[in-house]
């Protein structure tokens, strides 16, 4: 999958669990204050990006992932 269509997916899907508007989702912007999660909603979130993107985002790294630009990154290294 290119990584222009697994960002459209992945902006897809968390737009519509989170019930925010996909132009939101911007490479720039902060992952938790867009999607306002908590740490229960954050493990949804990265469920979600799993099963989408068909990459494990190790427990470690979902710290160090704050922008969803870093997550594409991310994303993008470990397919």
């Amino acid at each position: 999958m290119e990584k222009q269509e697994l960002v459209e997916k992945i902006n897809s899907a968390l737009a519509e669990e989170f019930e925010i508007d996909v132009e939101d989702i911007t490479p720039d912007a902060d992952i938790k204050k867009t999607l306002e999660l908590d740490s229960l909603s954050l493990v949804d979130m990265v469920a979600i990006v799993e099963e989408v993107s068909g990459v494990k985002i190790k427990g470690s790294d979902v710290s160090q992932i704050k922008t969803f630009g870093a997550l594409y990154d991310y994303l993008e290294q470990h397919c």
